[in-house]
């Protein structure tokens, strides 16, 4: 018993450390997935800026009016620096960061980047004076004669401009030194807060420029977090010149933490700094003694009581037990007729021996019977087993066929949806092309501005794509929802719609009279509208009214911004009204697959929206979107 309680206990012990990696494993995937997702957010900011309107209208009022819709753009989007490289000026800085010289390229890059100091004072002093940090003497760390770290870690992101006239780069990005925000965010993802509302301090996140901390809520002290401070020799070697994961014990600072180290590559791919989440040991090791000690006590005290009973029953119990021991061991060697006899006791020991030597006598008897029925026995044995190879067989083939159904059936829903979803945008692009064809023949100039939508809804589709699965697994997906005005959109959308129906006898009337402004990603919301819209349009068929209003509406106390998209078509019938916003519900069997109005009632309700659908008293149906105040 003692050596299997050693065995056990030591087999917890591993099976509790391997619980713990596990744990700052997990912990670690989480930091690095809000590190990507800060690096996709101001990339895709940084591209909606270069393509938007309002930029293509401020390039044609001069140079201060980019200069200050560049300003204004830049704290919108919470970003440190956002300025435009004409294109004489990418060509010297394409060869300095493969970012620029990938957005030359066209195509948009967001990378981690180490900025010199005389880079970060070009961009700003007060980023240059952030990025500073002086460092301060760590045990175990590898030996070196700087005293301050003035570099600084930056997402960085470029986006190509392409408007005529005006072709260039628009960079932007991030820096991460004394972004304390963004530490604490991973800090508080990471650990949860404390029942009381007040921050877990057992765990810790930290960003590494090489082995310097330079953003950390890890303590110096109780006020003074621990920046300048470098990481050990041992986690450097693995992390920074190996290029390995950390997932072990390492001292941080002043204490012993269960820590992950990730390593963060730049742009040129080289690895210039780590990510690092861990939790204190301490807690998790008094936990593991104190187990044991309760273990060791528990059995002591068994021990204690158990063996002085056992010692008295002894004496009456082990004499009978050894005759029958013998006996059995005599019956074992084929001697049926061995019997144990008198035990000289009437309890319940002599009551088994006589039990027993008459379960001998029956055994004697039985055995000559069970010879005789080995044979048979083994005949029906055989049949059985045939017949279980059979069954089992048929088991694995019907399971396979089921496995196989599931995964048709799968591919068959996200395929109909992706074509669904690619479908709405795909008829704005033809629509366009038509209109350059029909309206413009060979004059050049006019068509900018038309390749421009198109080069804008084929980033479209790509979001769309990305929305359907997002339908299927809303958790996986972060939010990237701004605050804006939806009106302007709503009238964009209803020019890439307008070839729908400009060639139809429809009528267009709008009133926009809401001021309340919504939080939503652009994108989703645009998708939801043009839904709509097309659904509007497609209903009525050759002739209709298609009426648009907008207007501020509070609900359930809150207020909000309402949208109103009514035709003047067939409405939707009564047995399908219940469930028009359910999965894969169309009446265009031939042109649909029933995605669009769940994705759109997913998008809203993501946003904490409503959106709902009647059929109007005059005739045609009427969809009702309710959006809260960026406020409420």
């Amino acid at each position: 018993m003692p050596l299997l309680l050693v065995l056990a206990m030591t087999r917890w012990t591993s099976d509790y450390d391997d619980v713990l990696i596990a744990k700052v494993d997990s912990d670690l995937r989480i930091a690095e997935q809000y590190l990507g997702q800060i690096m996709a957010g101001t990339g895709a900011g940084v591209l909606a800026i270069s393509e938007s309107t309002s930029f293509l209208e401020a390039t044609q009022q001069g140079a201060r009016s980019v200069t200050s819709y560049l300003e204004d753009a830049r704290t919108r989007l919470s970003l440190d620096f956002l300025y435009f490289l004409p294109r004489d000026q990418v060509i010297e800085l394409s060869a300095r960061w493969p970012v620029v010289a990938n957005a030359e390229q066209g195509t948009l890059d967001t990378q981690i980047d180490i900025l010199s100091a005389s880079d970060l004072e070009s961009l700003s002093p007060a980023l240059e004076a952030q990025a500073r940090i002086p460092l301060i003497p760590t045990e175990a760390a590898v030996p070196s004669d700087r005293t301050v770290e003035d570099r600084g870690m930056v997402v960085h992101s470029a986006a190509p401009v392409l408007i005529d006239g005006f072709e260039g780069v628009l960079v932007g990005g991030i820096l991460l030194n004394r972004n304390l925000q963004f530490i604490d965010t991973i800090n508080a993802l990471v650990y949860q807060s404390q029942e009381d509302g007040t921050p877990n301090r057992q765990g810790t996140a930290t960003l590494f420029l090489e082995d310097v901390r330079v953003s950390t809520n890890v303590r110096l002290f109780e006020d003074v977090r621990a920046l300048g401070t470098r990481v050990s020799a041992a986690v450097r070697s693995a992390v920074l010149d190996d290029g390995r994961i950390w997932l072990d014990r390492a001292f941080v600072v002043n204490d012993w933490y269960i820590s992950g180290y990730l390593p963060i590559t730049d742009s040129f791919g080289g690895r210039v700094g780590m990510l690092y989440v861990g939790f204190l040991e301490a807690p998790f090791q008094a936990a593991k003694r104190s187990a044991y000690w309760v273990v060791l006590g528990a059995f002591a005290a068994v021990v204690a009581l158990s063996a002085p009973l056992f010692l008295f029953l002894a004496k009456g119990i082990f004499s009978p037990l050894e005759r029958m021991t013998k006996t059995m061991s005599r019956v074992e060697q084929g001697n049926l007729h061995a019997r144990i006899g008198n035990v000289g006791s009437k309890d319940e020991i002599g009551q088994v021996a006589t039990h027993l030597d008459e379960l001998l006598d029956q055994v004697q008897e039985r055995d000559r019977a069970l010879r005789s029925w080995a044979t048979e026995l083994e005949e029906r044995v055989e049949r059985r087993t045939a017949e279980l190879h059979e069954a089992n067989k048929k088991l694995e083939d019907t399971f396979q066929q089921l496995v196989m159904s599931e995964k048709l059936a799968s591919i068959g829903e996200i395929t109909a949806g992706v074509a669904h979803e690619i479908n709405n945008p795909v008829a704005v692009i033809q629509g366009n092309v038509d209109v350059i064809r029909e309206s413009l023949g060979k004059q050049i100039e006019p068509i900018e501005t038309e390749l421009n939508l198109i080069d804008r809804q084929i980033v479209r589709i790509g979001g769309i794509v990305g929305k359907l699965l997002q339908f299927a697994r809303p958790s996986e997906f972060g939010d990237f929802a701004e605050s804006i005005d939806p009106t302007p959109l709503i009238n964009d959308s209803l020019v890439l719609v307008s070839h729908q129906y400009s060639k139809q006898d429809i009528n267009v009337s709008r009133d926009f009279q809401a001021t309340t402004q919504v939080r939503i990603d652009p994108g989703e919301l645009q998708q939801v509208v043009i839904n709509l819209f097309i659904n509007a349009v497609q209903a009525m068929g050759d002739q209709g009214d298609l009426t648009i209003s907008t207007f501020d509406e509070v609900r359930d106390g809150k207020d909000g911004f309402c949208l109103t998209v009514a035709d003047t078509g067939p409405g939707i019938p009564e047995e399908h009204l219940k469930s028009v916003f359910d999965p894969f519900l169309t009446t265009k069997s031939a042109e649909g697959t029933g995605l669009g109005l769940s994705i759109s009632q997913t998008i809203i309700q993501k946003a904490g929206g409503l959106i709902s659908a009647k059929n109007r008293p005059e005739g045609g149906a009427v969809f009702t979107v309710w959006l809260p105040d960026t406020q409420a």
